[in-house]
Formats: structure tokens, C-alpha cells, sequence
């Protein structure tokens, strides 16, 4: 066993350091910074650079992890296109991709002639090798992150046109940069191995691209399988376990020669990776599940993945060569720039947003990142050289690129994030939207135990016909934010939903993004509309499984079922805001409690605690409490004074 100790103290510290990543991540985020900031610089304070608390020997052994994020990153980014949404805005996408790649190939081809004679390593080079670097160089300059487009696009809930076209071309971007990659590593080693360029090659490049595309359609059919097994557990280890075995295959393929040329075959992993998820999601009828499933997997996955970019960041790069590594990174940002508002004019397509678009390309990570490396393997002189200045303007980019992504897309609008809610005034409100016998009844329930009620319909024939005495009633002509302001929905504790699953989301969103009420409850028509209302903090109730689960627990605890149903007239419920700083930090068996007082559970930031005697009470917890009316009344104003 002692030959697994290595393994086992590596993965601890990697376990260790990922979960501080995430509460540094948390950390950056109340300060309106991107959650992937915060992993970067948790990865960048770890590493052999800054606190060496994993050490720069060590490194190599993450490759398969890496290998494993970059390519579920490229599945992930090939699902994104998805045809129907693109076509809306293909002609903006390609003209915003042609004018990048034209102005950002050319300014960074001449930036590396002008910077040559202060380059160690190129400094005494012939031309042609030369031109080879500029190629590569600029190639890599070109590529973008995808993997940090989405996960800020996730954080954020981003969606609308500007989010449409800077996602359509960050990810078409990332194919099309793979592609030409491919061309010019072939172009390079010809270069540099002072062959003749004849037509041979451009028929060998387009091979090599038409292979991965090949190749990318069988990875994709054979995902489609996966998808089809039971398990998501086996679904999701068996997708990580694709996107590493296009990794083997790529290594193997390159082993091959072709048409008697000096460089073996170059099998690009990330784009078969991204043909394989565009093909899941355009061309199978298992889109659904799989965004779902990606969905589900990408959390882990970016954290993973960007704590690992930032122990992986070599800053001693920036530290020796920063003059350079900032030119470059100027340069860079000027054709993207340049490019993005030419690509605007080709297209026309004119807009106050649209001029804002060339700041949501500057991030750089998984795909610069593998192609600087594999320069360093494919070209053993300068290779390493070339790798190490590449990665350098990517960690430049990749600190500054996600903080102005967020803010551009904050800045357009287009960000649908939770409002902050507001501050209990001391009278509990409810509006429930949908009337018949169950909200009927619930609203009496509500007021029996002092409860401001309104219920909400679209129907006048519905108000109509409620002639019996009944809680107040708001007829609304359509869902707005303006209605829903009218209904006080500011000052509202708890939205119950009772409509139809689509008019029940689009009243979620809006509350969501507009009023940040925490407590929406939602009744459930069909269950694949379950995960859209869970992402947005709703309570889902579906009314089958909600009945099988009170008959379970009736059965198997009757008397907790009592209790929860309110069937004892003795006892009620309450959940209660710590907000008395005298009793900040005093344990619960130290405050002297009424007898009949139960406390059930404690939510503290977002977590369930299960409360003892020696927990603490802390300001802000949301304590849950059963007792007598009076009891309750007397909890109440010791904790919440």
C-alpha cells in the first residue's frame, strides 16, 4: 500500500484546496465579481508560485484531470449550438468570426516580426521559422473560452441577442480557431522542416479535418447510446470517460504518417469533442436529457477545472517577460476590438449593444491553454518558448476578460439574476395565484393563523362566480411587472402558483429577477418542468408524489404526520428571523425557552442545519419552531427584538 500513499496525500490536498476554491469563489461573488475569478485565484494562491502548497512536481500528475474538464468543456460547448437559436443570428456570428480572425491573425502575425529581436529564442532564427511562430502565436491569440462565456452566462442566467451572438461566436470561434490549429501546426512543421509547400499538404490538412469531423459524429452516436442508460450516475461517468478516451485516441493518431509527409497525423481532441455535442443536441432527440445532464455535471466540473488553471498558471512567465506578454496582450485585445466593429458593419447590424460586443471576447482558458501546450510538445526548439509567452497573455486575459464579461453583459441588460428581497415588516403576506377549492381553502387556513391573503386571477368569470365571504381578490388582465408591483409584491412573504406550468414560470421569473421573493411555491402539472423551477429556488410541489409521500410518512410516523398537518389545535408552526444581536452566538440549551417549545431545524446562508443543545444561534438564521400560539408569541419577541 505505501506505493498509493503519493496518490492519496495529492488527492487530498486537491480536495482540500477545491473546496476552499469554492468558498473563495462564493467570496468574489458578493463583491460582483465571476465565481470563476475566485477559483482562479484560489488555484493561483495554492500553487508552486505563491504559497507552494502544491508543489510545481506535482502538476503533471493532473493531466488526466484536465484532460477529463477539457473535454466535457467541449461537449458542453458544443451543445450550446443549437441551430434553431443561431440561425436568428448567423450572419452577425460569422461576420463578428471573420472579422476577429482576419484582424486578430494579421496584427498578431506582425506583432511577433516586430517583437523578434528581443525574443531570445527567435532572435537568431531564419524567416521561415519565423513565420512559423507568428503563425502559431497568432493562432493562439485568436481562441477564446468558452468555458468561461458559460459559466459566467450561467451565473448570471443570461439570455436576449447580445448573449445569443457573443455565445454563438465565442463557441463557433473555438471550432474555427481548432480548425485553423490544425492547418497551421501542419504549416509549421513544413516550415521548419524546410520542405517544399505543394498541394499534397492542403490536401493532408483537409484530411486531418475532415477525420475529426468524422470522428466527431461517431463519439456523438455513441454519447446518443449512453444517453439512452438508466442510471444518471453511469450516464455521467461514462461521458468523462468519452472525453478522456478522445484524448488516447488523438495520442495514438499521431503516431500514423500519411502521404509520405515528416509530420505524423494531427488529431485535434477538442474538436471532435464539440462535433460530438453539436451533433447530440441538433441531431438526436436526446438534447434535453443531455443539456440536462451537463447542466447538472458543470458546477463540479468548473470549479474543478478553473482551480486547476490557476495552480497550473506559470506567473514566473509574466514575472521575466512582462513587457512583451503585455504588448501582445494589447495587441490582441486592439484586433479583437477592431475586428468585432468591422464584423458589425459587414453585417449591419447596427445597435447601442452591439458596440459593447467586442468586450465580451477577451477571456481565455481550456482550448488556449491545450493548444499553447501541444506547440510545446509538436515543436521540442522553441516550442516550450513559444507555449510559455502564449500562456502568458492567456492568464493576462483570462484575469481580465471574465470581470468585463460580466459587467458588459450586466451593462446590456441582458443578466437575470435574483433581486434582493426585502425586509420583514412585521406582517406576513401571501398572494396566491389561481383560484378554486384547494387555494380557496388554503387562504382561510393562511388567515386562521394571521395571514394577509390576496388571490390572483385572469378570468373575471372566476371572480364572478366567488360569492361566498373570501379573501381579497385581484383580477389581473395580464402578468406584467407593473401588475405585479400593483399587488404590493415587495412587501410578500410567500407566492403560491396555481396556474398552468407555463403561466407559473413566467410569473417565477419575473418575481425572481424583479422582487427576490425567497418563498415561491409552485404546483406542478409535468415533471420534466421540474429542474427550470428548481433553478430558480422554487418549491415544487407535484401533487402525486407529494399524496404517495403524507400517506408514506402516516404509516411509517404517524405522529410526525399529525404534527405536520396542524391536526393537534394546540400546536403551530413558525419560522422566525434571528435578528437580536443580544443573542448572537448564545447556545439554544443557555436560552431558557418556553416547555412546549420544539425547534426543528435551523437555516443558516442557504443551509439546513439539524439544531442541538450546543448550536449557536447566529443574526440572519431562519429558525423553524413548533409550539402554542402563546409560546410562539413569546419566542417571537425574544428573538426577533
Amino acid at each position: 500500500m505505501e506505493f498509493l500513499r503519493p496518490f492519496i496525500i495529492l488527492s487530498t490536498t486537491l480536495f482540500i484546496v477545491v473546496l476552499a476554491a469554492r468558498q473563495l469563489g462564493d467570496i468574489f461573488s458578493r463583491f460582483k465579481l465571476p465565481l470563476i475569478s475566485g477559483f482562479l485565484f484560489a488555484g493561483i494562491l495554492v500553487g508552486p508560485f505563491l504559497l507552494d502548497f502544491v508543489h510545481a512536481e506535482n502538476i503533471p500528475q493532473f493531466l488526466i484531470l484536465d484532460e477529463l474538464a477539457l473535454a466535457f468543456i467541449a461537449f458542453a460547448a458544443g451543445a450550446e449550438l443549437e441551430l434553431h437559436v443561431i440561425r436568428g443570428y448567423f450572419r452577425s456570428i460569422i461576420s463578428l468570426i471573420g472579422g476577429q480572425v482576419v484582424a486578430v491573425l494579421t496584427f498578431g502575425i506582425a506583432a511577433f516580426f516586430l517583437i523578434k529581436d528581443r525574443v531570445s529564442f527567435m532572435a537568431e532564427l531564419p524567416q521561415h521559422e519565423v513565420l512559423a511562430i507568428a503563425l502559431l502565436g497568432a493562432t493562439i491569440m485568436i481562441a477564446r473560452s468558452p468555458s468561461s462565456a458559460l459559466a459566467i452566462i450561467k451565473e448570471l442566467r443570461a439570455r436576449g441577442p447580445f448573449t445569443h451572438k457573443m455565445l454563438g461566436a465565442t463557441v463557433l470561434m473555438d471550432a474555427v480557431v481548432i480548425i485553423i490549429f490544425a492547418a497551421s501546426v501542419s504549416v509549421a512543421a513544413v516550415l521548419v522542416e524546410g520542405a517544399e509547400f505543394d498541394i499534397t499538404l492542403l490536401i493532408f490538412v483537409l484530411f486531418e479535418i475532415l477525420l475529426d469531423i468524422g470522428l466527431g459524429v461517431l463519439i456523438g452516436f455513441l454519447l446518443r447510446v449512453i444517453m439512452i442508460l438508466p442510471y444518471d450516475y453511469l450516464k455521467k461517468g461514462l461521458i468523462l470517460l468519452m472525453g478522456l478516451s478522445v484524448f488516447l485516441l488523438s495520442t495514438i493518431l499521431h503516431e500514423f504518417y500519411l502521404f509520405s509527409l515528416p509530420v505524423g497525423l494531427f488529431s485535434e481532441p477538442l474538436l471532435i469533442c464539440m462535433i460530438a455535442g453539436f451533433y447530440v443536441t441538433n441531431f438526436t432527440t436526446f438534447a434535453s436529457d443531455f443539456h440536462h445532464t451537463l447542466e447538472e455535471m458543470s458546477p463540479a466540473i468548473f470549479l474543478l477545472f478553473f482551480t486547476l488553471v490557476g495552480i497550473e498558471l506559470e506567473l514566473d512567465v509574466i514575472q521575466q517577460g512582462w513587457g512583451i506578454i503585455l504588448f501582445l496582450f494589447v495587441v490582441r485585445l486592439v484586433g479583437i476590438l477592431i475586428g468585432s466593429f468591422a464584423g458589425i458593419i459587414i453585417a449591419r447590424d447596427y445597435g447601442s449593444r452591439n458596440v459593447l460586443l467586442g468586450f465580451g471576447f477577451i477571456t481565455q482558458a481550456g482550448v488556449s491553454i491545450g493548444l499553447a501546450k501541444e506547440i510545446g510538445v509538436e515543436f521540442s526548439s522553441w516550442g516550450p518558448e513559444l507555449a510559455t509567452l502564449s500562456i502568458g497573455v492567456i492568464v493576462l486575459s483570462q484575469i481580465v476578460g471574465p470581470p468585463i464579461l460580466k459587467w458588459t453583459i450586466n451593462r446590456v441588460g441582458e443578466a437575470h439574476t435574483r433581486a434582493e428581497g426585502h425586509e420583514f415588516d412585521g406582517v406576513q403576506d401571501a398572494i396566491i395565484f389561481g383560484i378554486e377549492g384547494q387555494s380557496l381553502a388554503l387562504a382561510r387556513q393562511l388567515e386562521s393563523h394571521q395571514w394577509n391573503v390576496t388571490l390572483v386571477t385572469c378570468n373575471p368569470e372566476t371572480k364572478q362566480n366567488i360569492t361566498e365571504e373570501s379573501p381579497q381578490i385581484e383580477l389581473l388582465s395580464e402578468i406584467t411587472i407593473d401588475s405585479l408591483r400593483r399587488l404590493n409584491m415587495t412587501q410578500i412573504e410567500c407566492v403560491v402558483l396555481l396556474f398552468s406550468d407555463e403561466e407559473n414560470y413566467a410569473i417565477c421569473e419575473l418575481v425572481y429577477e424583479h422582487f427576490g421573493v425567497k418563498n415561491v411555491i409552485v404546483l406542478l402539472e409535468s415533471r420534466i418542468n421540474f429542474e427550470k423551477f428548481h433553478e430558480l429556488g422554487a418549491i415544487v410541489v407535484e401533487p402525486g408524489t407529494a399524496m404517495v409521500s403524507l400517506l408514506d410518512q402516516f404509516v411509517r410516523s404517524p405522529f410526525a404526520a399529525s404534527l405536520l398537518l396542524g391536526m393537534d389545535p394546540d400546536e403551530r408552526f413558525m419560522e422566525i428571523e434571528m435578528c437580536n444581536r443580544d443573542m448572537h452566538g448564545v447556545a439554544i440549551r443557555d436560552i431558557h425557552f418556553p416547555h412546549d417549545i420544539l425547534i426543528l431545524s435551523i437555516s443558516r446562508k442557504g443551509s439546513r442545519l439539524v439544531s442541538h443543545g450546543y448550536t449557536r444561534l447566529e443574526w440572519g438564521d431562519h429558525i423553524m419552531v413548533v409550539g402554542s400560539p402563546d409560546s410562539l408569541t413569546e419566542v417571537e419577541v425574544r428573538l426577533g427584538a
